[in-house]
């Protein structure tokens, strides 16, 4: 029993998950802990090709199978797992865990799913068990945003099955692997991940729905989702020149949304979507040397963004608040917190000696050996854009601007030691990125430590905090406040409505007309019959004529409802 609980990656996790709820508080910690460990160690080494499969309905899957990129997001999404349960361990609650070890399970399984049939499965138990997190924000704003997230990412995942029934009409197969995104089935695929991977357009899921989560579930959801997505692209997508586009224009407009953006977490939200734009680019471009940046950026972005939306739980856990504009002083109240995200925003920003650098740099060299001028001016931009956004800007509100109300303790020991845990990764990661490349299924020959280039990159970002400062003694960056930012989910939020309505309104006035002429026969049909019970004597006129006029009153109640609603 225990062999084939762990036969399967990530199994153990969603069925260890139901006995969460039952445990008590300390022994909970414990065990989740020691499962994620099991779980991680039944998959490390594990070689490259099919180990399972299974028979469904006729159809041929392969549940268990593992190529040659897994390997990384395998580690980096049991990681992941594991800081999530320690930054969490002071709460009390069982519904959070509980779901937050369902949908790492989720993730990690459909890491090795060799189909998309079983992917398809996991794809969806993902949505599931993340909703969950999202509406362990217990708002009214919450419970929207998780109603609008599930319902895009139930719909990518009828998407994705649509896009396997026709590849497997088509080419008699459902094994995930190298797809035309031009054919029919593929590009229904690219869309179902694009979906998941937050492409322009269907992006707005993630800034709508992450920052209404509990501080606990948003880093959560940080990890599993979207990187799930760049794997599957990576794998299915490689080398597809559109998607160095898409992922230059993710780059791009989120760092303008992330700048304006009041509420912190929401600007972390954009942030993270903007790193995965420049895997999508590094996707797109295809070679060995853009993969390999491609998923060493996934693993480290993981870490670091997941650390930055640890810093930013903890100020609102403890301030209650995550508004740029109402934060400020925490430097003074909680230091820790202050310096662990210091180095978040060090590694997203590509500083030399931090993670971000160490994995974004082939990103940059891929670019510039394919030819992609002006693709690596995007990415420099980019890293900028990182530093402005997630680096200066969050620290500065939150943790340098003038405050005197300002009064916080610091961050419980738990989240400090997650955030510890994550801070050092991104230290070590940028010091020494050589076991992280070894995991790759290419060779990696890229100078990293150039002197020409790292220079450079220091130059660039020196300059760029250098005219933050300035603006900031200048008086030209004050105080945000909220305001309304409008994006594509206007789209799904006011237009699409009106549209809908719109397109229904034939419709309605013909279910009305059908519906008066369906009331007009039944009151035929009961007339006649009471004159027939009449004739007959079987029933009393008195009751039959009740019975018609209860008919009729719940009909024209049903009626006025329906027009209340339209």
């Amino acid at each position: 029993m225990f062999e084939t609980l762990f036969a399967i990656p990530g199994l153990a996790l969603i069925i260890g998950a139901l006995a969460v709820p039952v445990l008590p508080h300390a022994l909970r910690q414990t065990y989740m802990l020691v499962l994620i460990a099991l779980s991680g160690v039944s998959v490390w080494g594990m070689e490259t090709g099919t180990h399972m499969t299974a028979t469904l309905a006729g159809l041929d899957l392969i549940v268990v199978r593992t190529h040659g990129l897994t390997a990384p997001f395998a580690l980096v999404f049991h990681i992941a797992a594991a800081l999530n349960v320690i930054y969490g361990m002071h709460e009390k609650g069982r519904i959070t865990p509980t779901a937050g070890l369902a949908y790492a399970g989720a993730a990690i399984a459909a890491l090795f799913a060799g189909d998309f049939i079983t992917l398809f499965i996991y794809w969806e138990l993902t949505a599931f068990t993340s909703v969950i997190l999202i509406l362990s924000g217990r708002s009214p704003r919450a419970l929207a945003a998780a109603m609008r997230y599930l319902l895009l990412q139930v719909g990518s995942g009828v998407i994705l099955l649509a896009g396997a029934v026709l590849l497997w009409r088509q080419a008699d197969t459902l094994v995930i692997g190298p797809l035309d995104a031009m054919s029919p089935a593929g590009m229904l695929i690219l869309i179902a991940l694009g979906i998941k991977a937050a492409f322009p357009l269907v992006s707005d899921w993630l800034q709508d729905a992450y920052p209404e989560a509990s501080p606990v579930g948003t880093v959560m959801l940080s990890a599993f989702t979207t990187k799930l997505a760049i794997y599957m692209l990576a794998v299915c997508f490689a080398g597809f020149a559109p998607l160095i586009y898409i992922g230059a224009i993710m780059a791009v407009l989120t760092t303008f949304y992330a700048l304006i953006e009041n509420d912190l977490r929401r600007a972390l939200a954009y942030s993270l979507n903007g790193q995965l734009g420049l895997m999508v680019i590094a996707i797109g471009i295809g070679s060995s040397l853009a993969l390999s940046g491609a998923v060493m950026h996934a693993f480290a972005s993981t870490i670091y963004q997941g650390l930055l939306f640890m810093g930013m739980g903890a100020v609102l856990y403890r301030t209650g608040t995550a508004k740029a504009g109402q934060l400020g002083g925490l430097a003074k109240h909680m230091p820790l917190t202050a310096l662990f995200m210091a180095i978040g925003a060090a590694s997203i920003a590509s500083l030399p000696l931090f993670s971000g650098f160490a994995t974004k740099s082939l990103t940059l060299g891929a670019a510039a050996k394919a030819g992609h001028e002006a693709i690596w001016f995007i990415l420099l931009f980019a890293s900028v854009g990182a530093l402005l956004h997630s680096g200066l800007r969050l620290i500065y509100h939150a943790f340098l601007a003038p405050n005197e109300t300002m009064e916080a303790t610091e961050a419980p020991r738990n989240m400090l030691l997650a955030m510890g845990m994550a801070a050092t990764l991104c230290i070590g990661i940028g010091l020494y990125p050589a076991p992280l490349y070894a995991l790759l299924p290419f060779e990696v020959k890229y100078k990293l430590w150039d002197i020409g280039h790292v220079l450079g990159e220091l130059q660039l970002l020196v300059f760029a905090a250098l005219a933050f400062i300035w603006l900031v003694r200048r008086g030209a960056i004050g105080r945000p406040q909220d305001k309304i930012v409008l994006n594509a989910d206007w789209f799904l939020r006011a237009a699409a409505k009106h549209v809908i309505f719109e397109l229904a309104r034939p419709v309605v006035r013909l279910w009305f007309v059908a519906l008066g002429k369906t009331r007009d026969a039944l009151m035929r049909l009961l007339t006649i019959s009471e004159e027939a019970s009449r004739e007959s004597g079987l029933v009393s006129g008195i009751a039959s004529t009740g019975a018609a006029a209860g008919v009729f009153l719940a009909v024209f109640a049903l009626m006025l409802l329906i027009r209340q609603i339209m």
